[in-house]
């Protein structure tokens, strides 16, 4: 079993930003975060791949591409997720995620993290 550990988050004014962190207990071939807010269906918001012959590949949901950046670290363990130009719609609990195959939206996520709260006031 795969743990997932995820820090950060909080609370920031409407174009602050805030940054999102989550440690895999194991390497992973895919990592990413999807977020849900009160009252709405959990959505996807970005990805990361890796694997030796195609690298990294990034994807993100239409309503955070341009202000969201995912990337990871080199041990495939850790992913960050740098959130700019925060609005209050991105207001939600985030939830990492990870597991063995696909990308985007359709990945296979096979282990999820405990989410954290990210509040963005206008």
């Amino acid at each position: 079993q795969v743990q997932l550990v995820e820090s950060g988050g909080g609370l920031v004014q409407a174009g602050g930003s805030l940054s999102v962190s989550c440690t895999a207990s194991i390497p992973t071939f895919i990592m990413g975060w999807f977020r849900q807010a009160p009252g709405k269906e959990r959505e996807f918001v970005a990805s990361i791949t890796w694997n030796y012959w195609t690298g990294s590949q990034t994807s993100y949901a239409d309503s955070v591409k341009g202000r969201f950046t995912i990337s990871r670290d080199n041990t495939r363990k850790t992913a960050y997720l740098q959130m700019n130009s925060l609005k209050p719609e991105d207001t939600a609990v985030y939830y990492c995620v990870a597991g063995s195959a696909g990308s985007g939206e359709s990945g296979r996520y096979d282990w999820w993290g405990q989410g954290t709260q990210v509040t963005v006031s206008s």
